[in-house]
């Protein structure tokens, strides 16, 4: 019985480093630096929320890796009612180091940046800020990743195809951890 340890530690160890805490596997490291103007675990801004002028705060990467040729974006609430509740997916960024702020809320756009947006949770394209009930503060969770090439995927699509199509592609990944709560 004692043979059974180290491979089935060896195999826990894996599995936990492909998961990256949202529902996508990656089998990258965790190596990029992600910063806003708020840092790990403090609250995010009221601008930056359904309780202010809604728009995506900025957001800083850094460590990207050589051979990085665009970064994806989601933006999820695990702490959710009904389950995992993504706030924002975009891909195609160019990775410049700076996500800005004020991102327009189309499916695609070249200001400030060139920026492929899809389909949120609320049914909206683009970013929509926390909103959690009434309660406990939330964790959301600003989650970057770096890939090695850009993808074909249209404007609009949701996160279970951008998880499809950046698959075997995540060369490197990193998360900013910020909390809201609300009444």
């Amino acid at each position: 019985m004692r043979w059974l340890a180290p491979p089935l530690v060896a195999l826990l160890v894996m599995a936990l480093g492909c998961l990256s805490g949202g529902g996508e596997k990656v089998e990258a490291p965790k190596t990029l630096e992600v910063g806003s103007v708020f840092h790990e675990g403090d609250f995010i801004p009221k601008e930056y929320t359904c309780d202010g002028d809604d728009t995506n705060p900025p957001i800083y990467v850094g460590k990207i890796p050589e051979g990085t040729k665009s970064l994806v974006v989601i933006v999820d609430d695990p702490d959710a009612p009904g389950g995992t509740f993504t706030h924002w997916i975009a891909w195609n960024i160019p990775p410049l180091g700076e996500v800005p702020p004020w991102i327009p809320k189309k499916g695609e756009t070249d200001e400030p940046i060139h920026i492929v947006q899809g389909r949120n949770d609320f049914g909206r394209i683009g970013y929509n800020g926390p909103c959690p009930p009434p309660g406990k503060a939330h964790h959301y969770h600003f989650k970057v990743y770096a890939l090695d090439k850009e993808l074909g995927l249209k404007p609009g699509s949701g996160r279970d195809e951008l998880e499809r199509e950046m698959k075997g592609h995540v060369l490197a990944w990193g998360e900013l951890v910020g909390l809201y709560q609300r009444g």
